[in-house]
């Protein structure tokens, strides 16, 4: 029993890994045997669910358990194409991680240019620094308005760069400058939207309760869509799997892709069974788990409590 608790708590980690903080208890499995069905993968359906940050963290988790398994075509694969990505968005620090990871087996043209990493990095500087005085500006001037743009602006230089303690820092300041629900729910979105990459679900969590108390946002059902995935993700990596699945269950088919940078449409139909399982596998949390040490005779003989009997099945 305990033994099955853990291949199904490995089974979600597969599944949702790109957030990289599915089902706790589950970071020690051996990888080579945790993600069988890696070396099936097809990127290129990866490519056409996902967009920005999740479509690249997609990737490399693909590369990563793909060089694991030793599936050298398949981490090529994977890696060819997080470098396009990593240079159409202009992100150094991912490019020089991926042409490292590479290693020159691809040839030149995969290669790191030294050269290119330096024009944009200098491009990068004089764009911020521009935003910076931009922002200053609308300060002194105290327009509100123009004061939430800077800070947008400025969140959404640093996440574009992949620097996302600086860009949560400058969506969370622009809560002070909304002034309509409008604003109020895209401050929301996204500092979630950041909050899940850091793996901060506790803070997700808090706004997306936020979120659904601004007012009319429930005439948007597709911020509401977005707001009750980011919850069902947060849930499911803080293993409460029957609010998580209830979270995906009232997610709309008007989501469509119109939230692909954090999760898409097939992944909400992949996690609805998941927490369902895992909220049938888990031990009452007042109950200790079987100990994993233990022959399976000496399991056996283990009697179950009134308490175990009624942890089976609890799923409404």
């Amino acid at each position: 029993e305990a033994r099955v608790r853990g291949e199904n708590r490995i089974e979600v980690r597969a599944m949702a890994e790109p957030m990289e903080a599915s089902a706790s208890g589950s970071a020690s499995a051996s990888a080579s045997t945790a993600y069988p069905h890696v070396t099936n993968i097809d990127v290129e359906v990866i490519l056409g669910q996902y967009t920005g940050h999740a479509l690249v963290s997609r990737l490399r988790f693909v590369a990563k358990k793909a060089a694991e398994a030793k599936d050298e075509t398949l981490e090529l694969e994977a890696l060819k194409l997080a470098f396009a990505e990593a240079k159409k968005s202009e992100q150094t620090a991912l490019y020089q991680e991926v042409t490292e990871a590479i290693g020159g087996r691809c040839g030149p043209d995969y290669a790191c240019d030294a050269m290119w990493v330096e024009q944009v990095d200098r491009r990068a500087a004089q764009k911020k620094d521009k935003l910076e005085s931009e922002l200053n500006g609308y300060k002194a001037n105290k327009i509100k308005e123009s004061i939430r743009m800077g800070h947008t602006f400025l969140g959404e230089f640093f996440y574009e760069k992949g620097e996302l303690n600086d860009a949560l820092k400058q969506y969370v300041r622009t809560r002070d400058y909304c002034t309509t629900s409008k604003h109020l729910i895209t401050m929301c979105l996204n500092v979630i939207k950041v909050s899940l990459e850091l793996e901060h679900h506790l803070h997700v969590l808090n706004y997306v309760q936020k979120g659904e108390q601004t007012p009319d946002v429930q005439q948007d059902s597709v911020s509401m869509d977005k707001l009750r995935c980011a919850s069902g993700l947060a849930n499911l990596a803080n293993s409460k799997y029957k609010v998580a699945a209830r979270k995906f269950l009232q997610v709309s088919d008007e989501l469509k892709d119109t939230y692909s940078d954090v999760i898409a449409p097939q992944d909400v139909a992949t996690y609805v069974p998941t927490p369902i399982r895992l909220f049938r596998a888990s031990p009452l949390p007042s109950l200790p788990p079987l100990p994993l040490s233990l022959p399976v005779k000496a399991q056996k003989k283990i009697p179950r409590t009134e308490d175990h009997q009624k942890s089976d099945g609890m799923v409404d």
